[in-house]
């Protein structure tokens, strides 16, 4: 009976070990998931009233279901010249949150005539709070935290973008 008991007790105790040991390591393969960033196209940003140029960028573009579900997810960084460009196809109010992203955005929502409508500035990461437009928005442009403030953008200043 002793040796039945032992055995069944040594069993679950493997069982036991393997389930958490199975469960640590999946859990470690998430945190190292790491999506790089891969230019595909440049993006201008423009003064409202003299067209002037305030910033050139390098863009990624989302466009279909799952680009735009992603978007930034999982990055550790940002460059400071880079962005991500969500492009839907129709105008309307949008709203983005920040599950799963490391690093802290401004977003920026923009009409159909390329003019920027509202702001969203230093999303917290990882927090899942509703970060909706202030006015129908057709595109979204993710940047690092602070810089809508430090490259003094306006609602009404444009954007200018094109694929490589």
């Amino acid at each position: 009976m002793r040796k039945i008991s032992y055995l069944k007790i040594s069993v679950l105790l493997i069982l036991f070990l393997l389930f958490n040991c199975k469960n640590e390591t999946s859990d470690a393969a998430k945190d190292k998931v790491e999506v790089s960033f891969a230019k595909e196209g440049t993006l201008q940003l423009k003064k409202a009233n003299t067209d002037s140029i305030i910033k050139i960028l390098d863009i990624e573009f989302a466009e279909d279901d799952y680009e735009t579900q992603t978007g930034l997810m999982y990055r550790n960084q940002l460059g400071t010249n880079q962005g991500m460009l969500f492009i839907f196809p129709k105008v309307q109010m949008r709203s983005f949150y920040m599950k799963n992203t490391k690093i802290p955005l401004d977003i920026i929502y923009i009409n159909e005539n390329m003019e920027i409508v509202s702001f969203q500035k230093n999303a917290k990461p990882l927090d899942e709070t509703a970060l909706p437009s202030e006015a129908p928005a057709q595109y979204v442009l993710e940047i690092n935290a602070g810089l809508a403030d430090e490259w003094q953008l306006n609602v009404g200043d444009k954007i200018e973008f094109k694929n490589n």
